[in-house]
Formats: C-alpha cells, sequence, structure tokens
C-alpha cells in the first residue's frame, strides 16, 4: 500500500506541475467586465448623493460593493462548477481562486483592524484595497494570463498613490476605489478576452 500511495502522490504532483502550465478559463471577460461597470455604477451613485463623508459608512458601502462585484466577477467559475466541471476541473478552480483568496482575506482583516483603531484611517483604505487586489492577480499569475501582470501593476501603481497622497487629496472620493476597481476589471476583461477567448468561439 505504500508503493501504491507514494505513486499516487507523484502522479498528483505531475498534474499540478501540468497544471501549472496551462491557463485557467474559469474567469471570462463578460462577468469580470460587469463587476467593473458594478464600481463604476456605485462610484456615481455615491457621488450624486453629495453628502458629508463618513468612514464607517464609506468602509460599509464599499465592502458592500466590493462583494457584489466580486460575486458577479466569479459568477461564471461558480455556476461551471456547480453544473459542468469535473473533479478535475474544480480541483483546478479551487487552487487558483485559492491563490487569490489569502489576499482578500488580508483586506478583510486589514480594514476591520484599521477602522477599529482609528476612523480617520479609512482615508487608506483605498489604497489598500488596491494593492492587496494587485497582490491577488499576481499570486494567480501562473494560472492566467501572462499579461494579467499588467492589471496586477496597474493596481499597485494607483494604490501605491493613493496611499502616498492619503494625506494631501480626497482618497475618500467614491471615485478613488469605484474609479480604480472599475477601470482596473475593465483592463482584466480585455485581457482575458485578447488572450482567451478572441477567435475561440468553442469556449462561449
Amino acid at each position: 500500500m505504500s508503493d501504491v500511495s507514494r505513486a499516487l502522490e507523484q502522479i498528483e504532483a505531475i498534474h499540478e506541475q501540468l497544471a501549472k502550465g496551462e491557463v485557467y478559463r474559469g474567469w471570462r471577460s463578460l462577468p469580470v467586465a460587469f463587476s467593473g461597470f458594478v464600481g463604476l455604477a456605485a462610484a456615481a451613485f455615491e457621488a450624486r448623493l453629495d453628502q458629508p463623508v463618513d468612514p464607517w459608512r464609506f468602509a460599509g458601502y464599499w465592502t458592500i460593493v466590493g462583494v457584489i462585484a466580486l460575486v458577479a466577477g466569479c459568477s461564471e467559475i461558480a455556476w461551471h462548477y456547480v453544473a459542468r466541471a469535473s473533479e478535475t476541473d474544480r480541483r483546478r478552480s479551487r487552487q487558483v481562486v485559492g491563490q487569490f483568496l489569502p489576499a482578500l482575506v488580508a483586506g478583510a482583516v486589514a480594514t476591520g483592524a484599521l477602522m477599529r483603531f482609528s476612523p480617520a484611517l479609512a482615508s487608506l483604505l483605498p489604497g489598500l484595497w488596491a494593492v492587496l487586489f494587485g497582490v491577488g492577480i499576481f499570486a494567480a499569475r501562473p494560472y492566467v494570463p501572462r499579461a494579467s501582470g499588467w492589471v496586477a501593476l496597474y493596481y499597485w501603481t494607483v494604490g501605491l498613490f493613493l496611499l502616498w497622497s492619503s494625506h494631501s487629496i480626497n482618497t475618500m472620493s467614491p471615485w478613488a476605489v469605484g474609479g480604480t476597481f472599475g477601470v482596473g476589471q475593465l483592463l482584466a476583461a480585455v485581457v482575458l478576452y485578447w488572450n482567451l477567448e478572441r477567435g475561440n468561439s468553442d469556449d462561449n
């Protein structure tokens, strides 16, 4: 039995190495683009309210919007996982999402910690969210198109700018979050379409 177990472990390791050499096709351009439009629409809606910025409301509002956008962007993965995926596909989806998940968890924990320490630190959240989202994209890069590195770089650049400028500009503007993530997700959708879907009608 030990030889059989060892052989199975070796086969599993080979499968994992092969999977890293293949581009994951679970994310689709349309759901990802829609998640970007969710961010832009949420920014436009909040901007029209023209209310004084409350740190707790700001953090809560954009946390809810982020969850909605995340569900929208991953809807294709969830549907395929439940309805059509083989066990191999499901394992691969768990691997890819698992690469991205730590950055999201870190963002949630950091948000709670900063707001608990001082609501005034809410001005750091847009930049922090963007940087961590870029980290998540880069962590998943072995499984997604290489051009996704440019999307990660975009989030890092904007995120670092927002962090660095949080003392001099209004980083709690609706567009600091909604604009950043809206444009970033639209850019990600372009990368997915151009590298995975363009001319491949069988995948749609």
